[in-house]
């Protein structure tokens, strides 16, 4: 029987539900800033990876970058309260693991102050054992230190540990430091986007993970969602 002792969780995508606001936020700085726009899909590619990333065409000129991306907070944080939402069943999800006793983390492209933001409007903040976030790592996601960080700060075992994310940045991140990924297809990237990266759990509904993680075959949660892959 699979034992699960520790659980890492994505932020965006995964537990709150600010891919709109996020998507919103670069359309606004290209055009605040006169560059010519991206697609939603353009820049859905992205998400996961820090803003440096999304912005990296203009790596060279740092001047610009700095004025991208504090265009892209200010924007981001004036309406983030207003548009963001955490997805249903992941509040009871993530509690019912702690009652059990399960170790968890967050582990985001998101600075420190953004990530706080959104745990504190879903009521996940007091949730979260340990917080790996972008201003913290040298290396992003898709690399494996965030993964290894979190799993180093919570003294965990890899082989009893669980990245669950949304992306494939997440999912390739999880699986080079040695965890074992869960893909939340509640999020905005259907199983096709993720297939490449080869999750080891597939997870329809937070409720899911708690199946997966406490082993409760009396889940509501379709018999077939959880699968390894």
């Amino acid at each position: 029987m699979l034992t699960l002792r520790t659980v890492l969780f994505d932020l965006d995508g995964t537990l709150i539900d600010s891919v709109r606001l996020i998507l919103d936020s670069y359309h606004h700085t290209l055009a605040a800033h006169g560059l010519p726009p991206r697609s939603d899909d353009e820049w859905l590619r992205g998400v996961g990876t820090p803003l440096t990333i999304q912005f990296a065409e203009w790596r060279d000129d740092q001047g610009t970058m700095e004025a991208l991306i504090a265009t892209y907070r200010k924007y981001n944080l004036e309406h983030h309260d207003r548009m963001v939402t955490v997805y249903p069943g992941v509040v009871a999800a993530v509690r019912a693991l702690k009652d059990a006793g399960v170790a968890t983390g967050l582990v985001t492209s998101k600075n420190r102050s953004g990530a706080v933001r959104g745990l504190s409007l879903a009521r996940l903040e007091s949730l979260m054992d340990v917080l790996v976030c972008a201003d913290e790592v040298t290396n992003p996601k898709p690399h494996p230190e965030p993964v290894e960080t979190a799993v180093r700060l919570l003294h965990a075992d890899p082989k009893t540990t669980v990245y669950v994310g949304d992306s494939i940045h997440d999912m390739l991140s999880g699986r080079a430091a040695g965890v074992l990924t869960a893909a939340a297809l509640w999020g905005p990237f259907g199983r096709s986007h993720l297939e490449d990266a080869s999750p080891d759990f597939w997870l329809t509904a937070p409720e899911d993970l708690v199946r997966l993680v406490l082993n409760r075959p009396e889940s509501p949660a379709p018999a077939a969602s959880v699968a390894p892959h």
